[in-house]
């Protein structure tokens, strides 16, 4: 399932880096590096197949960094992450999501000045060539 978890990792970071403004959007947390930035963690898949086809559901989190007193600029950033996956993404090799469902945000204060954010979605996709 290593293939599949980074097929959508990656459309989901391609999607994210064509719409946030000013956002960087990786694939793993940076050693050091100013915000805003979103960081795509690695889906969390279970098997969703039947005898006639291949499927994986779980659970994707993109996790969002910036500083500031306040999270003003985060909340817009949140916001823009779930308008951007609205419409999910087309995938490879024979996948495709049909399902991309907002489950629940959160935001919090990591350290003085700095912020994280977790926006988490519910996925559900199937291998179209099965």
């Amino acid at each position: 399932m290593s293939g599949v978890r980074t097929l959508l990792q990656a459309a989901i970071a391609a999607r994210l880096s064509a719409t946030l403004t000013g956002v960087r959007v990786l694939d793993a947390p940076p050693g050091r590096i100013g915000g805003p930035f979103a960081v795509v963690d690695d889906p969390v898949l279970t098997d969703w197949s039947t005898k006639t086809w291949a499927g994986r559901e779980g659970r994707l989190i993109v996790l969002l960094y910036d500083g500031g007193e306040r999270p003003v600029r985060l909340r817009g950033v949140c916001d823009a992450v779930e308008a951007a996956l609205a419409d999910p993404p087309p995938l490879a090799e024979g996948w495709r999501i049909v399902r991309l469902t907002f489950v629940r945000s959160r935001m919090a204060e990591i350290a003085t000045d700095r912020w994280r954010a977790a926006v988490e979605f519910q996925v559900r996709m199937v291998r179209e060539d099965s």
